[in-house]
């Protein structure tokens, strides 16, 4: 089943190439993340709903939240933190040729 999520944080392709990089471990090459749209959109082919759990634990690891999750002013900071670091990693670490 294919799936669009609304995910927070995301800013540029090295934060793209972070998120495609970690999920495609687990759902290959089924992700997709338009950067043309604000929120960003990834989408992603899920087999079943525990997928689901594990795609969003996943961009929560990185720092990328969905936008509708309701974090703390904490939380929210430390997923800011988080995706600017995991941004750096995919600007230093591309999954796509230039």
């Amino acid at each position: 089943m294919i799936k669009s999520f609304d995910v927070a944080n995301i800013r540029c392709e090295g934060c793209a190439s972070t998120i495609e990089k970690a999920l495609s471990e687990h759902f290959g090459n089924s992700v997709e993340i338009d950067l043309s749209v604000m929120p960003r959109k990834v989408t992603v082919d899920l087999a079943d709903a525990s997928q689901e759990e594990l795609f969003i634990a996943t961009l929560r690891k990185l720092g990328y939240p969905l936008i509708n999750d309701e974090l703390s002013g904490i939380e929210g900071a430390v997923m800011k933190g988080k995706s600017f670091v995991s941004c750096a990693v995919g600007k230093f670490n591309p999954t796509k040729e230039k």
